[in-house]
């Protein structure tokens, strides 16, 4: 018989995320799925439930709740000599990753994907030692985006990440090099981002570019500009014309390497990262998602 885990974050989905059990095991076990549940209590926990059932070769692992319980069950997935399917119920704040393979935020009609028998191979980027899905942040923005508390999260959702960080945004710029490849930028920065998908901070069209299996990291560099400039690429943000802006520098690379004179931080995937120096690089069509 199949074996399935459903690691389920119990506190995510405004506490909601158990009311929804008792139906995905059904759902699974007509697929012919034998389930196991495991909840989280504490960090970490996800990434130690991951690592469990792909040793035990576990046919499909599910993961409910939000960015932070996929971004951990991701990394307990990623460099097994066995990987499972992947299925994905959305219930954080902003769902980058579910946005960006059309997985519906319903949590109902999230359940009901889990019918499907169709998959999707999607890319993976390693950060350091870890991994992320969506999108690394370095420079003001990484910092902001660090500091947006759970109430704001909940009070304004991906409002919050542009809020904070294009308020920081204005007052901040720090000396940045680049090297991508064999090229190489260097700088003063407002911001860096480097992109996997095209939904980042629930923003879904931030790099349009990017698809979840083309095998490249998409990455902008958002240069020391007048005030005025910066709030037109602020909005190009929002349109999702970034890298059409005069002064963005626009790449796709397979592997990027950040360095910096001053101490800089980054955010990974909504969470605060590695200090700078760091390393980044694409793990093409990774893992297989399951799919409507």
């Amino acid at each position: 018989m199949k074996q399935a885990m459903l690691i389920v974050n119990p506190s995510s989905g405004k506490e909601e995320a158990l009311d929804h059990v008792e139906t995905i095991k059904e759902i699974l076990t007509e697929k012919g799925y034998e389930v196991s549940v495991a909840q989280t209590e504490k960090e970490l926990d996800a990434t130690k439930y991951c690592q469990g059932a792909c040793k035990d070769e576990f046919d499909l692992i599910v993961s409910m709740g939000g960015d932070g319980t996929l971004h951990e069950t991701i990394n307990g997935m990623v460099d097994q000599t066995h990987r499972p399917l992947l299925g994905i119920i959305p219930l954080g704040t902003v769902n980058d990753f579910a946005r960006a393979l059309d997985i519906p935020l319903q949590v109902e009609e999230a359940v009901d994907v889990l019918r499907s028998d169709q998959t999707k191979a999607v890319d993976i980027g390693r950060f350091n030692d870890q991994y992320f899905v969506n999108i690394v942040a370095a420079g003001a923005v990484a910092e902001a985006t660090s500091e947006v508390t759970p109430e704001q999260k909940t009070k304004f959702g991906s409002l919050a990440y542009m809020m904070e960080g294009m308020k920081t945004l204005t007052n901040h710029s720090y000396p940045i090099r680049i090297e991508y490849d064999d090229k190489a930028w260097e700088g003063e920065s407002f911001l860096f981002l480097a992109a996997l998908t095209n939904s980042a901070g629930g923003f879904e069209n931030l790099s349009p570019e990017a698809e979840v299996n083309d095998g490249k990291i998409h990455g902008y560099v958002v240069p020391k500009v007048s005030m005025i400039r910066l709030a037109t690429i602020a909005s190009a943000i929002v349109r999702g014309n970034l890298k059409d802006e005069k002064d963005v520098q626009y790449f796709k690379a397979d592997r990027i390497r950040l360095t910096s004179k001053e101490e800089l931080v980054t955010n990974v995937d909504g969470e605060e990262g590695d200090p700078l120096p760091v390393e980044l690089s694409v793990l093409p069509s990774h893992i297989q998602v399951v799919v409507k």
